[in-house]
């Protein structure tokens, strides 16, 4: 499997031995568009909860929250993130319990980049078979997160790299409001953004979009209206 598709993909990492997390987030972070990490399963709700993560990746034995009902809580609405649970061992009561909760992996200690890489291998398996990644729109407009394509009917949308890079951030984070200071880091990190230069971008997505998908917050920023018309 072409691990080139996390190049467009998010990842959690849950992990409360700070050493363990810090240096997979940094070996993940060679692979994935972004991961984020949290101590424990309360902290990784919050950030699932803002972030949508397109992959999971858990320890099972945490304070406050354990692994187990971290992805419990989570399979409660989703049935289809790839979740991939880490332990020191395996019993048969975290294998039973890992069929009822969909879990994609074990992936047991030590963790090693091998492991890592074959768990991400299997990540983009799954969500390629369930095509996760396809977003629709409307019944014509689809935008595919894993390949980053933007489709009306038949047709394949061409994107400049800032229109790209601003869509396909709005369309993960669709269920919030994204910042203007987002916007901002996220394209004109360096030499800043003008009010003029993300209305003028925002003008040439919306016509190639043709409908009505991108709506301003005043004074906070851009959401995605997603409508089955």
């Amino acid at each position: 499997m072409n691990l080139d598709t996390l190049k467009s993909l998010t990842l959690l990492y849950v992990e409360d031995e700070v050493l363990i997390r810090q240096n997979a987030i940094e070996y993940l972070s060679r692979y994935c568009h972004k991961v984020y990490g949290a101590k424990d399963g309360f902290e990784g709700l919050k950030i699932y909860d803002n972030y949508k993560p397109d992959i999971i990746i858990t320890d099972i034995k945490m304070p406050k929250l354990n692994g187990l009902k971290f992805a419990s809580t989570i399979r409660q609405n989703d049935k289809t993130t790839p979740i991939i649970i880490t332990t020191a061992h395996v019993d048969t009561e975290y294998l039973l319990k890992a069929v009822e909760l969909q879990l994609i992996k074990y992936l047991v200690k030590p963790i090693t980049s091998e492991k890592l890489k074959e768990v991400l291998q299997m990540a983009c398996q799954t969500l390629v078979s369930n095509n996760v990644g396809l977003i629709p729109l409307n019944t014509k407009t689809h935008y595919d997160t894993l390949n980053q394509t933007l489709t009306i009917g038949n047709t394949n949308i061409k994107l400049t790299h800032n229109e790209l890079l601003f869509f396909d951030f709005l369309v993960k984070n669709r269920q919030r409001t994204i910042t203007y200071q987002e916007i901002e880091n996220l394209i004109w990190a360096y030499e800043g953004m003008s009010m003029d230069a993300l209305r003028s971008l925002v003008r040439g997505l919306r016509k190639k979009l043709k409908g009505e998908f991108i709506k301003n917050v005043s004074g906070v920023g851009y959401s995605l209206y997603i409508n089955g018309d």
